[in-house]
């Protein structure tokens, strides 16, 4: 059996009570980075991965397999990489994404926001799915200070917000006008981007 574990955007107050029970009781449990030490702190044993490829690695040597991810795994997650791997997954529990948290520190609504996730991926789809609010997940080769350029280079103008280590004790939350140079805290970043070019 393969679960897969929502661990909120890392801070311990904000797993669920389902997710908290279930990694106490877990008899093998997979994390990665900052999120497999949430685990230990629980008093969970952890088996410790640096990358989703690992993962596939462990799965074909135990028969159960609790996966403990940020945020929440069917959002941009891993859900969707293990899918694609033919990876039958049991159970999914779900928890708090980043972007969720980091819209209610800015308390702006996300209805009808625009989400693209560039782990991975190339930034040229901004432009494309870009909205009058969107969130963008980073990682670290794609910056909030590169984003703040790109999105200048393209002819964006408005607001961008680069929320660093979400949760934990040395959170930051930057706000600048797009263009301006946006200091690089933590690879662990959200930006939400404010279109003022989408404006009707």
């Amino acid at each position: 059996m393969i679960r897969v574990i929502g661990a909120g955007p890392g801070d311990i107050k904000y797993l669920t009570v389902e997710a908290y029970e279930i990694i106490k009781s877990s008899k093998c449990i997979a994390a990665f980075g900052r999120i497999s030490k949430l685990a230990e702190n629980i008093g969970a044993s952890v088996i410790k991965v640096e990358n989703v490829a690992d993962i596939l690695k462990i799965i074909g040597k135990v028969e159960n397999l609790d996966i403990l991810a940020s945020g929440d795994p069917c959002f941009f997650g891993i859900t969707e990489y293990l899918e694609k791997n033919n990876i039958k997954v049991d159970e999914v529990i779900p928890g708090l994404s980043s972007f969720q948290y980091m819209m209610a520190k800015l308390n702006k609504s996300w209805e009808g926001a625009g989400f693209v996730s560039l782990h991975g991926r190339e930034a040229d789809m901004l432009k494309k799915d870009l909205k009058g609010m969107s969130v963008i997940l980073t990682d670290r080769h794609h910056t909030p200070r590169q984003i703040s350029k790109m999105l200048y280079n393209m002819g964006i103008s408005g607001k961008i917000y680069a929320g660093f280590n979400l949760s934990y004790p040395d959170e930051k939350i930057i706000v600048k006008n797009i263009g301006e140079d946006v200091e690089n805290y933590s690879d662990l970043s959200v930006v939400v981007v404010e279109n003022e070019m989408d404006k009707g």
